[in-house]
């Protein structure tokens, strides 16, 4: 899903797919096979231990056996995890640097980090949900029997489905940055991996926002009781949590292997929005009677197709950019503005034609409104810790911390 091409097995050969993007899934990292026995013998309950082994191999076996889009099993597995990982970063049980955590990404399969702290293997975790849950409003939005289809139909369900998948991806990032990242320290920080650091996770979740708002507005346009202001707001909204996102992500070292492609589909949602904007500015100001607002009516048309044509050529950068992805067909509310737009803003230009003439001075882009933000990210909390922590105090094999680090030494020499 997202930016990770799908593989598909066919005996022992593999068939390469490109993807279609509704949804962008920055990356989607898997956790690689790690020593827990040794790591946590005489420290955990053997039983313990092998239910984190277990599932710890269960969610990288789903994930490289579906490449990620089995979101239900994924989820459940993620989390049931959680509950146990959260075991390993209680002060009381001085777990936190016990294991060497490994994770890689799904797409090319290098392996990215190799970090010894519990903490950094919860980040990765809730990490690993949010893309789980990106993947998942992709595919709400992309119908199976889209191909060779130039519009592509999507259900208000599936798009109102979509929304609350966004709100919560855009959650998990959100808790990443408050409640994780600051309990990482400073040195293990620098070595996480890109997609790991604060500027990208904030980028990533905005993005998430700027998309829940941009179906929104399709929804809206959709609508008979939307009124004009409402889509503008949207619009405008839209807008600013692309800009928004585009600030974070450019400052970050965009070095990592879907940074470059993440700022390009960014910078191609910002111009469509900008462009939905204009579009409504325009409308509510071609309501008005005086001459002044049928010239920035028609100032606003004029820049809204302007910036449609950047957004198409933005469109395609992004699409070539590697990992390459299909051109996407139109939908929502850019299936209503790639017509109406440029149908709008030749008619106006005819009509008014004489008084942008007679009204050079007027001839200015107005500004637009801001708005105050509506969406935010779904609130997060960590689950409770599995009971299996507080049943198996008394079930630990005898063997003192002293021993258990002589025999991992022995280990390293043998």
């Amino acid at each position: 899903m997202g930016c990770t091409a799908s593989v598909f097995m066919a005996g022992r050969r593999k068939k390469l797919s490109i993807p279609e993007i509704a949804v962008f899934v920055p990356s989607m990292r898997v956790p690689v096979q790690s020593n827990l026995q040794r790591a946590l013998k005489g420290l955990v309950p053997r039983d313990l231990v092998d239910r984190l082994s277990a599932l710890r191999n269960q969610i990288l076996l789903l994930a490289e056996d579906t490449d990620g889009s089995a979101a239900n099993e994924l989820t459940q597995a993620l989390e049931e995890y959680l509950t146990l990982v959260i075991g390993l970063t209680k002060k009381e049980q001085s777990l936190e640097e016990s294991v060497e955590f490994k994770w890689k990404n799904l797409g090319d399969g290098r392996q990215e980090a190799a970090v010894v702290n519990s903490w950094f293997e919860l980040l990765s975790i809730i990490h690993m949900m949010a893309m789980v849950t990106l993947s998942e409003a992709n595919s709400l939005l992309i119908p199976k029997d889209h191909s060779g289809s130039e519009v592509r139909t999507v259900s208000a369900d599936c798009k109102r489905d979509a929304v609350d998948l966004l709100l919560k991806a855009s959650g998990y990032l959100d808790f990443c940055i408050r409640e994780v990242l600051v309990r990482i320290p400073p040195e293990l920080k620098e070595r996480l991996p890109k997609d790991l650091q604060g500027g990208v996770l904030e980028a990533t979740y905005i993005q998430a926002l700027g998309q829940g708002t941009e179906i929104q507005l399709g929804l809206a346009v959709e609508s008979q009781k939307a009124s004009l202001s409402v889509k503008r707001r949207l619009a405008c909204e839209q807008l600013t949590y692309f800009s928004q996102a585009h600030t974070c992500l450019s400052e970050c070292d965009l070095s990592h292997g879907y940074g470059k492609k993440q700022l390009l589909f960014i910078k191609w949602k910002y111009l469509e929005a900008k462009a939905a904007s204009y579009y409504y500015h325009g409308v509510i100001f071609d309501k008005g009677s005086e001459p002044s607002c049928h010239v920035s009516a028609v100032c606003c048309f004029l820049a809204a197709e302007e910036l449609l044509a950047e957004s198409t050529k933005a469109c395609l950068s992004f699409c070539l950019a590697d990992p390459v992805s299909r051109i996407p067909p139109l939908w929502g509310v850019m299936k209503y503005l790639y017509q109406k737009i440029p149908e709008v803003a030749s008619r106006k230009s005819q009509t008014y034609g004489y008084l942008l003439e007679q009204e050079k001075a007027l001839q200015t882009l107005p500004d637009l409104p801001e708005f105050q933000l509506s969406l935010r990210p779904d609130d997060y909390e960590l689950p409770e810790i599995d009971p299996a922590w507080d049943r198996g105090k008394g079930e630990i094999e005898s063997q003192t911390l002293k021993e258990h680090l002589k025999d991992y030494e022995d280990e390293i020499e043998s």
